[in-house]
């Protein structure tokens, strides 16, 4: 029953005898002893309903699910009372409301009509959650804490109210509106209510704890997830992606981000977990913002509604309202955060889900930390493994090929016959040509992480160079448009991160022969924004059947993030063999 809604179902309230206060009883048997007590001696009717009684309060007892078991107390109690609607309203954390209603009576598109379920701010449902004791009344109109019923909900009169009580503390209220045939609820309803919510306590009292260990569950498990995922030595971005969708799936929310700190002292979203496209990724949380500042700190942030706190300075928070802010601090250290939105109007985050949100997020950044620390010994192995590259190719092979030059140089002045002069010569010009691109390999592999300069045009050059080293070959490339003043920074960036994505997929399984590499700024995307396309096609063997997509998917995701697109098609070797992939988005 969408019951008297949060306006309140009036209440010329008859208390009725309160046989003994169920807040103080704790083993069933002595709750059920206690509670019938007062039957003994009443009327042959009453006696005739307990074994109706009995198995009310059997089936309230079976199963261990929450909601299934406020279900089946809604309908078991309109059964014993016959009322035609029954709801459990449950009370709030903070005691101001209602956090849940479940009803019984009312079809779904009945419930549909109504709309809004009450929230038990204002009304008669609020005043029994402030003042919870049992209440029977004939006709609901005249309380004078009735504020009525919205439009289209069904007529309701008789009504029986009667608190739960689950290990002493008030979870809610059940409500039970219109007894069948239009009769008045009777002293005997109430007193059979009455103890079944006893029951209902103990059995409501049951499900949280099962409730609580599955969701505790839930998240170790989840925690192992991410764990595993960090630790595997794969992609890094794979890795927050698992994070960002384990946090989303465990934390029932609409979607799930993670940020970390960018080079200005902002936050920037690099992950996001979401049924759809979202435009997210990239989108940078300034430095002096209240919230930034309170992350960076290593305090949690919690948004009761993230469409309308000031806190909050982008547009995209408003589709949500309830959001967990979580650092992901290892030590003295906050690595990132972790962002859970709900959607606007749902349930705000239980102090459970606050605290095992933030156990989750010192799990990933302990997590974090050590693939970090994983990363940086493989990085070192690299330069060091860069470095003796260099110096091999400058201290050895340079040498060689220039003695091998100045071999050739000599044989053509020594010569008589033009063909092997210009043959020689040609030779000797090839060399040349080799010598500089080993040279320009050299200064690739010597320069480091933060040596990336800022134009989009040299840092393209600058992936070509690098990825020539283990190709073998150097990738053509070609430049179309001013590249460097049309691209943005944050489409420059996640470019460059394709690009090497499509050179690493290309050294690792390609086994191409030649790539080619276009960065066209002068294309008009799909919708007739400009925009710019990066192609990168090789002669290769072409993506298998069944091979693994993860890279080709966070391509076509940063993509999509940014208003984009990504595909992939035939290559340029014989008979389209190999592998052409494209990726383009708006300046």
């Amino acid at each position: 029953m969408v019951a008297p809604t949060d306006p309140g179902v009036p209440a010329s309230a008859e208390p009725a005898p309160d046989p003994a206060p169920a807040a103080a009883v704790t083993d069933p048997a002595e709750a059920a002893t206690r509670a019938t007590r007062g039957l003994q001696g009443l009327s042959a009717e009453l006696t005739a309903r307990v074994p109706q009684l009995l198995e009310a309060m059997r089936s309230v007892g079976t199963g261990l699910e929450l909601h299934s078991t406020l279900d089946r107390i809604c309908e078991t109690a309109a059964e014993l009372a016959g009322a035609r609607y029954a709801a459990i309203g449950v009370v709030a954390e903070d005691g101001k409301g209602l956090s849940d209603f479940v009803y019984h009576g009312l079809d779904e598109e009945t419930a549909r009509r109504i709309g809004r379920l009450p929230d038990g701010h204002r009304g008669l449902l609020g005043a029994l959650i402030h003042d919870p004791e049992p209440m029977r009344m004939a006709d609901l109109a005249d309380d004078p804490r009735s504020c009525g019923f919205p439009p289209r909900h069904p007529p309701m009169r008789t009504f029986l109210g009667v608190p739960i009580r689950v290990q002493g503390e008030i979870f809610g209220n059940l409500y039970l509106t219109e007894k069948r045939g239009g009769e008045e609820f009777t002293d005997y309803d109430l007193n059979m209510v009455r103890v079944l919510a006893t029951e209902a306590g103990i059995a409501i009292g049951n499900a949280r704890l099962y409730e609580a260990a599955r969701q505790r569950e839930r998240w170790i498990d989840g925690s192992v997830a991410v764990t595993t995922a960090l630790l595997s030595g794969g992609d890094a971005e794979d890795a927050l992606q698992v994070v960002a969708e384990q946090a989303r799936h465990l934390s029932d929310s609409a979607a799930g981000l993670v940020l970390l700190p960018d080079a200005e002292g902002g936050m920037e979203v690099v992950a996001v977990a979401s049924d759809h496209p979202s435009a997210a990724l990239g989108v940078v949380l300034p430095p002096e913002s209240a919230i930034v500042t309170e992350l960076l700190c290593g305090e949690p942030v919690f948004i009761e509604d993230a469409a309308t706190d000031p806190r909050v300075t982008t547009d995209l928070a408003s589709p949500y309202g309830p959001a967990m802010l979580l650092p992901l601090r290892s030590e003295d250290r906050v690595l990132g955060t972790l962002v859970t939105p709900r959607a606007r109007g749902a349930r705000p985050f239980s102090e459970a889900e606050r605290t095992l949100g933030a156990q989750f997020a010192a799990q990933a950044a302990l997590a974090l930390m050590m693939a970090e620390a994983q990363r940086d010994r493989e990085r070192l192995a690299v330069y060091e493994d860069r470095d003796r590259i260099a110096r091999d190719l400058h201290d050895l092979v340079i040498q060689r090929l220039f003695a091998t030059g100045m071999m050739l140089e000599t044989a053509q002045r020594r010569s008589v016959v033009p063909e092997v002069q210009r043959g020689v010569g040609k030779a000797v010009d090839e060399l040349d040509t080799t010598i500089q691109e080993i040279r320009t390999a050299i200064f690739a592999l010597q320069q480091g992480p933060t040596e990336a300069p800022a134009g989009l045009r040299t840092r393209v050059l600058r992936e070509i160079n690098m990825a020539a080293v283990p190709l073998g070959f150097k990738p053509a490339h070609h430049f179309v448009g001013p590249v460097d003043t049309l691209v943005g920074e944050v489409t420059g960036k996640n470019l460059i991160a394709a690009l090497r994505e499509a050179l690493s997929n290309a050294f690792r399984h390609a086994r191409a022969g030649s790539i080619e590499v276009v960065v066209d700024a002068t294309v008009l995307l799909p919708d007739g924004r400009p925009g710019v396309r990066l192609t990168v096609a090789d002669d290769g063997v072409g993506i298998p059947e069944g091979g693994r997509r993860s890279g080709l998917k966070n391509l076509k995701r940063r993509a999509e993030s940014l208003g984009g697109d990504s595909w992939y098609g035939p290559g340029t070797g014989e008979d389209g063999g190999g592998t052409t992939l494209v990726w383009q988005a708006p300046h």
